[in-house]
Parts: structure tokens; sequence; C-alpha cells
């Protein structure tokens, strides 16, 4: 059974696992994540390169940026402001002589979905993440979209309003992303106190009635952005990951709304088929590996 060491480089820690074919997690762990140089970058991927260089068969790379998968080519780096206009894999095998591949985090999170998930048996679907920001990935025809130029799915800079376009707080992101449900309990319970997801989600839960308003309001507008890229892209699925996405009281508020925007039309218009993902926490672990083991390193 072959066994790759598999990373998913984020803005405070890599975690880092050794992950067998059949998707076992041998080992995991993290270290942190380096922000000061590209060499002391390479350096930390090395060091963990030379802990299990003998056990495995590659690298794969989960991380922020637009990245160019095919080419192992780095344009950004998101946090990682040392990463610009890099041939990184090329960087990074100088020091670790092996089989290496990257691409970008939401789309690593959407290979897991399709390699393994909830996507595994459609052709074309939309990965949708709620965190900090929106993270986001077209798929067609069984394989993750990048686009030209590597950015499509990128919902986290749609515009919600056109009448305020030249205010950034009405961009999707901060519309649906953690600030923007935030923002809503806090406007409902008349209150400054900052909530974090799950206890949000217990006050939802448990009935609290302003919470609830804003729960509504949030997937109002998470369902009207549905609406609009089921219209223009028409995906079998949309896949909802994150980690509210683990809760169903989100679902059925969401339902909810899109039966409101899908019955207010007078002709047939497809309703999207939501689902929660699969993977969560590990998906950008998981989607990494696949995306690895589809690489043609010839």
């Amino acid at each position: 059974m072959k066994t790759y060491l598999t990373l998913d480089v984020g803005g405070s820690a890599i975690k880092y696992a050794l992950i067998q074919e059949d998707l076992e997690i041998l080992e995991k762990n993290s270290v942190p994540t380096p922000l000061d140089s590209l060499e002391t970058f390479v350096e930390t991927i090395g060091k963990l390169y030379d802990q299990y260089k003998d056990c495995i068969e590659g690298i794969a790379i989960s991380m922020p940026g637009v990245i160019d998968p095919d080419k192992g080519f780095a344009y950004t780096g998101g946090a990682l402001k040392y990463i610009v206009d890099l041939q990184l894999v090329d960087i990074l095998k100088q020091r670790c002589p092996t089989n290496i591949s990257i691409g970008n985090d939401a789309k690593c999170a959407a290979n897991a979905e399709v390699g393994f998930g909830v996507l595994k048996d459609v052709d074309d679907a939309v990965l949708i993440i709620l965190g900090t920001g929106i993270g986001g990935c077209l798929v067609k025809d069984r394989k993750v979209h990048t686009g030209k130029h590597f950015s499509a799915g990128e919902f986290s800079f749609m515009y919600t309003n056109a009448d305020q376009h030249n205010d950034h707080r009405q961009v999707w992101s901060i519309r649906n992303g953690i600030s923007g449900l935030l923002k809503r309990v806090q406007d409902e319970l008349k209150t400054e106190e900052k909530f974090d997801g799950k206890q949000i989600f217990e006050m939802a839960n448990q009935g609290n009635e302003d919470v609830l308003r804003a729960l509504d309001l949030f997937t109002k507008d998470l369902a009207v952005q549905i609406y609009n890229i089921q219209s223009i892209f028409d995906p079998e699925k949309v896949a909802i990951g994150g980690g509210i996405s683990a809760q169903p009281i989100l679902f059925e508020c969401l339902e909810k709304n899109l039966e409101k925007i899908v019955n207010q039309f007078d002709f047939p218009i497809k309703h999207p088929f939501v689902v929660p993902c699969h993977y969560r926490n590990d998906a950008n672990l998981i989607g990494a590996l696949y995306q690895h083991i589809q690489t043609d390193f010839s």
C-alpha cells in the first residue's frame, strides 16, 4: 500500500499527515507556518520530508493562493507573502527529491469530494466553503475546473448588491463569511458581544428567536447566490463545506429560502440540489492526495 506525505498549508499552521491510498491516516500533526521567508518555508517542509522520506511515494500539498497545479507554479501564496510567481514545485524538489504536487486549498477540498465524497457520482457540481471567507470551486466533467487564470470559483469576490459596488462590505465573503453571520446575530440581539460559530448554533438549536431570524437572513443571502450559480452553471449538486456545514439547522433554513426563490417564478426553475460535504477538517489533506494520485509525473 503506497503512503504519501500530505500537507495543508494554512496562515498559522501546516497540518501534515501520512495517508495511504485507501485513505487510512497513519499519523497526523502540525507545525507552525513560517511567515518570514521562502527559505524557512522550504526548510520546514524539508525537515518533514527527512523524517518520512523512506516510507513515502511523494508529497501532496494544499495551500492558499493562485496555483497552476499542472506546472507546479504559484502565482500567489495567500498569507505567504514571499510566494509570488514561483516555480514552487521545482524549488521544493531541490530540497525534497520526490514527486511533489501543489494545489489551491479550496480546489483541494473539492477534489476530496470529487475523488471520494459527495461529488463522486456527478459530472458537474459546485463546492462552497463557508468560513472566514467563501471558498469555492466548480467541477466540470468530474474534474476540478481551474479556469484560464486559475481562479475559477473565487466566490469570495462576488458582489451582492449592484447599487453598492464600491462598498467592499457587499462582497459575498463578507455577507456569508463567519463575520456576516456574527453581524446579523449582533444586530438581532442588539449587542456588540462576539460569539463564535459554536455559540451561535447552540442558541439557534435552543430556539432563540433572535438568532433564528439572523440565521434566516444569513441563509437568504446564501440562497440567492446559490440560485445565481445554479442559473449560470446548471450543476447537478451544490456541496456546502466549512465548520458550520455540520449543522442541520443551517440546511433547514437554506432550503426554506431556496424554496421561496424558486417558487416565485411562474416558469420552471431548477431547484438547486444542496448537500453537506463529507469531508471537513481533513478535506484539504484528502483532496491534495487525490490530486497527487491523478497527476502525471512522467
